[in-house]
């Protein structure tokens, strides 16, 4: 018999198969798989052991071969009629796939398994140590890819976690769990896991984006500074006593809406849409007052995330002078501010048409720069005037039209970052019902944390395929640069997904796939009403929402002495 020539794998193989090259294949020829059964009888349907290799001969050309899948590799139990089971489960084996490739790659190796093994289980819901069917690390796994599977239940998540990894004859026989012990392991884990691999995952992709070139929009010379927005926005919760008292529903002084709500004030990289922070708490009935309160928290709690190398996109929605001069002392600001807030001019006006001005309230004075222009589409002008206040005083380092151009990117940072996060939640649309899936504030914590963490793990393998990406050959972006603003993130999630049901696949082979799906931005599609959610019912007047494709024009509205 000639033996095949092969020298062993340059790998060391661990029992979490975690050096094991991802996307192997394996060869045999079809006549050197046997039974391992010691009385030679061929394997009936069901049998929990797998077939052996008989042999090592060379594979010639024309030769029946199995090509077979690398799913697990861990340390084998034979019984004693010969049968090869696998030692273990599949809870110790499973992975979030590419998403957590990216995460260990960025943060250093075993993040969620570092946290499982720190996270102190609530004794009241998990009795001893029972890990045959669920660990702690397999439970934030499947907590964080609930959050991208809306119609999914517990068991159809599970087994899209599992994947090939269930087809495997373990030494105990596994199967999915029940949803009373997934709810149990939720409450027994609560939120402080999941929150802590949120801000692992912020970290993370905070650090890429200052590693990278090209992840950031940037204004300014001398003194370039980072565009990033922070907008406010609502989920609907199931409605539970406990969640209606602690979070209230939006526009109703008597919290009579149908459905509690959270309010979230994220804060994202313009360019890249990433999600930096994201301080919320109850929705409340007045909008001001709750998103100024989630301003102060994310001044509190999150100093790091604002630096001087920023400037900050905010609404209209007037958050205040003490506020405005408090986040100033941190960052810069580039606020749009209504009519009815009086600026007293103390300047001339300058070669860029804007002017400083001293704006009072909360009992402060605060010196601001105006930034006021006009906006019209095909000769179409925007009835009002857009109206910029900002601490960043130096207009020939910051020109007024170059500020105006600018705050059109808050539309792109939060309002299509928002509209890409929501779409994996369940019942995502006006007034279509609960948001979220549970049903106290203690686990609305876990899940906004996990659908955070998710959303922005996404957004990092998606960065990794721009980042790799070959630039288009024609179209308005030949032979640019790829932006992951240029990829699809619908397509991102789907075939993240499928490469989790698939087991271990190649992160390089998953990347050029996503960068194949491409999508047209800066289209300059322009409405007179803007509209965050599509709506499922025709408008009833003609004509009342007609898109106009076109450049907006920006006129500045003053003209120097």
């Amino acid at each position: 018999m000639h033996s095949y020539p092969a020298a062993p794998l340059p790998v060391s193989v661990s029992a979490d198969q975690a050096d094991f090259p991802a996307g192997v294949m394996v060869a045999v020829r079809l006549r050197d798989l046997v039974t391992p059964l010691r009385n030679g009888v061929p394997l009936e349907a069901g049998a929990r052991s797998a077939l052996a290799v008989a042999g090592t001969e060379k594979i010639r050309t024309g030769e029946p071969v199995v090509f077979l899948k690398v799913v697990a590799v861990t340390e084998a139990q034979v019984t004693r009629d010969g049968q090869v089971r696998a030692a273990g489960s599949p809870v110790h084996h499973a992975t979030l796939g590419p998403m957590e490739e990216w995460l260990d790659a960025q943060a250093g190796p075993g993040v969620i398994d570092g946290i499982a093994e720190r996270a102190v289980l609530d004794g009241r819901y998990v009795k001893g140590v029972s890990e045959r069917l669920l660990t702690a690390a397999f439970m934030i796994r499947v907590i964080v890819l609930w959050t991208l599977m809306p119609e999914a239940q517990p068991s159809d998540v599970i087994i899209a976690l599992a994947g090939d990894l269930a087809l495997v004859p373990w030494s105990g026989r596994w199967q999915p769990a029940s949803e009373r012990a997934c709810l149990d392991w939720r409450k027994a884990l609560g939120p402080a896991p999941l929150e802590e691999l949120q801000d692992t995952v912020l970290a993370a992709a905070q650090d890429e984006h200052a590693e990278r070139d090209g992840q950031s929009l940037t204004i300014g010379k001398d003194r370039p500074l980072t565009a990033c927005s922070g907008d406010g926005s609502v989920l609907r919760v199931p409605d539970t006593p406990p969640n209606r008292a602690a979070f209230g529903s939006v526009g109703t002084a008597d919290d009579s809406a149908a459905w509690p709500s959270v309010r979230l004030y994220p804060l994202n990289n313009c360019l890249t849409r990433s999600l930096l922070a994201m301080p919320w708490g109850p929705a409340g009935s007045d909008k001001t007052a709750s998103e100024q309160w989630l301003l102060d928290a994310a001044m509190r709690d999150f100093p790091h995330v604002l630096s001087r190398d920023q400037v900050w996109l905010l609404d209209r929605l007037w958050h205040g002078v003490r506020r405005l001069r408090e986040l100033a002392g941190l960052t810069h600001v580039l606020a749009r501010i209504k009519s009815d807030i009086t600026l007293d001019r103390i300047s001339e006006i300058y070669p860029d048409q804007s002017y400083l001005a001293e704006i009072s309230g909360d009992g402060v004075t605060m010196t601001v720069r105006v930034i006021e222009y006009f906006v019209d589409v095909e000769g179409q002008k925007v009835p009002e005037m857009f109206c910029l206040v900002t601490d960043l005083l130096d207009w020939e380092e910051y020109p007024g039209p170059e500020l105006a151009a600018l705050y059109g990117w808050r539309w792109d940072g939060s309002e299509t970052g928002l509209r890409e996060a929501k779409a994996v939640l369940h019942g995502a649309g006006p007034g279509t019902g609960a948001m979220l899936r549970s049903g106290s504030p203690f686990l609305i914590a876990q899940e906004i944390a996990a659908w955070a963490a998710s959303t922005e793990m996404t957004r990092g393998v998606t960065r990794d395929a721009a980042f790799a990406a070959a630039p288009a050959r024609k179209g308005r972006r030949a032979g640019l640069p790829v932006r992951s603003r240029d990829l699809s993130l619908t397509c991102s999630r789907r075939l993240i997904l499928a490469a989790i049901r698939a087991g271990r696949t190649s992160y390089q082979a998953l990347t050029r796939q996503i960068a194949k799906h491409r999508v047209v931005t800066d289209r300059n599609r322009h409405r007179d009403r803007k509209s965050k959610s599509p709506s499922t019912f025709p408008h009833a007047g003609p004509g009342d929402r007609i898109t106009r494709i076109a450049p907006a024009v920006i006129t500045m509205a003053n003209t120097p002495a």
